[in-house]
């Protein structure tokens, strides 16, 4: 009788899991060895970088010296890539942005180099740049997502509403739900006018739902558009109806095309109440209630949210136009550094 080959026999009981096992520990170890060489090359190009600044500092000397390194190194590892004058210079800015080599060997030396650049491009403060940083390891922003939120100011605007939580949420989950509610939210990405009215911005919003995922942040679950409830044997219907998984609750987003006014926390406040009680099991938190409106006098919002008894939150959010231009980054785009210093380098090799 011919012996079948290895991969036809039967394993035997407990190796699909073991195997499943041995995978999971060859990922995890192929990750951290990436990672290894990731920080070393990190912290390598920032070694380099010091030693740029320190020697033009004692030396004096010019621009030159870079170009006449970035030829020399060249020709000394010509199979390994990164050394071209631009990207020395960006190994010099990288130095002087942080001069403390303990930064470079946590967060900042766990991203690619192109993740840094982008972050040194980009953000004028180093508190900004890393706090972009930790969040982009946190979640595994690519470059070009970590771009994206930079521009539209993500982590500025987190935590911005103008909330009750303080007072209406158990201590232990007030600040992340605090954090999870930003002001202004940006939906530009519907591509509708700023007259547009609630129901337009609603169906829109469905349409494009994981860019609305992603403007709202992590940790909600889209739930349903205009949401039925019956009480009283009357019809009511919830405009945007989300889950917090990280918060364990329902989270009721209400739009309205206008300034906000006082009243709109009724309408709202009388949704939350509803949902606790016909669609919130008990394991889950307390509803809590996002009103997105067009506009809002800070002070009548404070007001209004001051004897409300629900969790709720007040902010505004914009259609075409982006962010006020004095709320833009004084810093050059990164197109117009590389029109000076060459090619943006590859994110993970640092090429020429």
């Amino acid at each position: 009788m011919t012996k079948r080959p290895p991969s036809l026999t039967l394993p035997p009981t407990g190796y699909a899991d073991w195997l499943a096992e041995l995978k999971t520990r060859i990922h995890s170890a192929q990750q951290r060895a990436a990672l290894a060489v990731n920080r070393e090359l990190v912290l390598l190009y920032w070694q380099i970088g010091r030693d740029i600044l320190e020697r033009q500092g004692r030396e004096g000397w010019g621009a030159k010296v870079i170009e006449r390194l970035a030829h020399d190194l060249r020709t000394t590892f010509p199979d390994m890539k990164g050394f071209s004058r631009a990207n020395l210079m960006y190994m010099r800015a990288f130095a002087e942005a942080w001069p403390d080599e303990a930064i470079v060997q946590q967060a900042v030396g766990q991203l690619p180099w192109g993740h840094n650049l982008v972050l040194l491009a980009r953000l004028k403060t180093p508190g900004l740049r890393l706090a972009y940083a930790q969040r982009a390891i946190e979640h595994g922003w690519s470059r070009s997502v970590l771009e994206i939120h930079i521009e539209t100011r993500r982590l500025e605007r987190e935590g911005q509403a103008i909330t009750n939580f303080t007072e209406r949420l158990p201590a232990s989950d007030t600040d992340l739900a605090r954090q999870s509610l930003k002001d202004p939210y940006l939906f530009d990405f519907l591509r509708i006018g700023k007259e547009a009215d609630e129901r337009a911005i609603e169906a829109a919003l469905v349409q494009h739902i994981t860019q609305f995922l992603l403007e709202l942040g992590a940790g909600f679950a889209f739930v349903g558009r205009q949401v039925h409830l019956e009480v009283g044997g009357d019809d009511f219907f919830v405009d945007l109806l989300f889950y917090h998984l990280k918060l364990r609750c329902y989270v009721v987003i209400e739009l309205k095309a206008e300034k906000f006014k006082p009243e709109h926390l009724g309408q709202l406040g009388f949704y939350l109440t509803a949902v606790d009680a016909q669609v919130k099991s008990e394991q889950d938190g307390p509803t809590i209630g996002l009103l997105l409106c067009k506009s809002k006098n800070k002070v009548v919002a404070e007001y209004a949210l001051r004897d409300k008894a629900q969790p709720l939150g007040i902010a505004e959010y914009k259609l075409l136009e982006s962010l006020p231009t004095e709320l833009q980054t004084s810093l050059p785009s990164i197109e117009q550094i590389e029109q000076e210093l060459g090619r943006l380098p590859d994110e993970t090799s640092g090429e020429e």
